[in-house]
């Protein structure tokens, strides 16, 4: 960057992709448009890094797993290393389950992944997750316990309890960050303070 001036094409270009891809889609219980979260992830990353392509990633986060696009168009537009980023940040579907029944098994190997991740993709990756734990932590403030039936996790509050622990215990490299702080400190305002053993 100089003068003021930063190159944020790849950026610019992966916010319209996103948005094309995510069009006429409502984030889930919220009314209003998917978008809103994948810009909200590229905003937390920009609060850790000013690197383009991982800015680029957050924003392309969701694509592969939510949408009709594949990685290969993401390799082609954007490069393998945001492609892989995306990758990182996918569910992988598990054949002969349905979404519901598939939770943990894609969970586990979610954080899994995550946990064995670079440090970029660490980074890209809690652009997303603290953008959903506010989302729960405004909606648990609204609407308490009810919250919990809206998300395929078979074993309710105790499941994403436990989801979110393990995501914050993955991404622990990134303590440090005011992100991070944030991530934890709504964690237990919306399940309680945690044991001295989890995150441990």
């Amino acid at each position: 960057m100089a003068n003021g001036y930063i190159d944020s094409g790849i950026l610019d270009r992966a916010i319209v992709f996103a948005v094309r891809a995510h069009h006429d889609t409502e984030r889930r219980g919220k009314g209003f448009p998917y978008i809103v979260h994948p810009l909200e992830a590229v905003s937390i990353v920009a609060t850790m890094t000013s690197d383009q392509e991982l800015l680029a990633a957050a924003a392309l986060h969701d694509v592969v797993e939510d949408t009709d696009v594949t990685l290969e168009e993401l390799r082609r537009e954007f490069g393998e290393r945001v492609a892989g980023l995306v990758e990182i940040e996918s569910d992988k579907s598990v054949p002969g389950r349905n979404e519901h029944e598939s939770w943990l098994i894609r969970k586990h190997a979610a954080i899994e992944r995550i946990a064995a991740a670079p440090f970029e993709a660490k980074i890209v990756a809690l652009g997303d997750k603290l953008s959903n734990m506010r989302a729960i932590a405004r909606d648990y403030d609204e609407i308490g316990d009810r919250l919990w039936s809206r998300f395929h996790a078979p074993g309710g509050r105790t499941d994403l309890e436990w989801r979110y622990r393990s995501l914050a215990k993955a991404l622990s490299a990134l303590e440090g960050t005011h992100a991070y702080a944030e991530f934890v400190m709504l964690i237990d305002h919306v399940f309680g303070p945690a044991a001295p053993t989890a995150l441990s």
